[in-house]
């Protein structure tokens, strides 16, 4: 649930209706919204909340949101940026008030949040498996050609086209019958780095990234500090040794931790993904020798929605995946 969709709410007493915005997986209302929902004055509303960032119960930083929105002031339509705030906050509230209402909101959000990310959920499912699918049937196509070659001659042209599927797509079987097999190996890497991403750098990448995706306030916008530690945690050593000692083996770990960790409020995949075409580039590997990418567009949309869906147990294969994607036999 990465875009904005609008969900409306009525209260109990079925005259008062509340546009819900849900984003980032979460609801947000704003001052005057709460106001409503728990029928108190905004000043009350405003000294709870106040007081759960004062207490440390939550953290502004990623409860609050602010959004550009339109306000009618007398007999003009103003836009303001306004403060929202997400479920966490409003559960609270709910509770330092003991609002009955709160208690029904609560229920009804997590309702529809859960609608929304099983349908989220299914879509990304969904286009794994045609991914697998398409990848299934190319595999056939080989074999059939295969077939076909040894069962009559073909023309020069045939023969040219046919050999340049297979030639072309060669190694991707190769890597489905080693990954169907369980006999992927991580080799043909580069173990000479040519340039260390910093935790400063990748911040400065992200914010020069936000600007071609809408400038939102909350994408790339840090949670807590595990998207600090993905960056570091690529160089960790082991008594002097790199525990990722290739190029592949960090630019895997480096797109898998930062998808997984999911350290930002908007944007993790992006930014996952970004960042992992950025190091690849800067340590030479991002192109083969011909210029051509070393991996396409949909395989990078396919291997990001693979981790992020992934379970913890599967991080080994899904590394060496990976590497075998962009290593230099690719």
């Amino acid at each position: 649930m990465n875009h904005s969709q609008i969900e409306i709410y009525q209260i109990e007493n079925g005259k008062t209706e509340i546009a819900v915005k849900l984003e980032n997986d979460t609801v947000w209302l704003n001052l005057m919204q709460l106001s409503e929902l728990f029928q108190r004055d905004k000043s009350v509303i405003s000294r709870h909340i106040n007081n759960l960032f004062e207490e440390k119960e939550l953290e502004r930083a990623s409860t609050v949101a602010n959004y550009a929105t339109v306000q009618i002031e007398g007999n003009r339509k103003i836009n303001r940026n306004v403060d929202y705030y997400n479920l966490d906050v409003i559960i609270s509230v709910g509770y330092r008030i003991k609002s009955q209402h709160g208690t029904q909101f609560r229920i009804w959000a997590n309702r529809i949040l859960k609608e929304y990310l099983i349908k989220g959920f299914s879509i990304n499912e969904k286009r794994l498996k045609q991914q697998s699918s398409q990848l299934r049937e190319l595999q056939e196509s080989v074999k059939i050609l295969g077939n076909i070659l040894n069962d009559r001659e073909l023309s020069t042209d045939e023969s040219t086209g046919l050999l340049r599927i297979i030639s072309d797509y060669a190694y991707a079987l190769e890597t489905l019958d080693k990954y169907d097999y369980q006999t992927l190996k991580i080799e043909d890497t580069t173990e000479e780095s040519v340039y260390q991403l910093t935790y400063e750098e990748a911040m400065i990448q992200i914010n020069i990234a936000k600007k071609s995706f809408g400038n939102s306030d909350l994408f790339g916008r840090e949670k807590d500090n595990s998207f600090k530690s993905s960056v570091a945690t690529i160089y960790q050593t082991f008594s002097g040794i790199d525990l990722y000692p290739s190029l592949e083996e960090k630019a895997a770990h480096l797109l898998y931790f930062i998808t997984k960790n999911h350290s930002f409020t908007d944007g993790n995949k992006r930014i996952a993904a970004f960042l992992f075409l950025f190091f690849l580039e800067k340590n030479g590997l991002l192109y083969a020798e011909n210029s051509k990418k070393r991996i396409p567009d949909n395989a990078l949309v396919a291997l990001t929605l693979m981790i992020a869906v992934s379970k913890p147990e599967d991080k080994a294969t899904m590394i060496k995946v990976v590497v075998n994607l962009i290593n230099k036999k690719n």
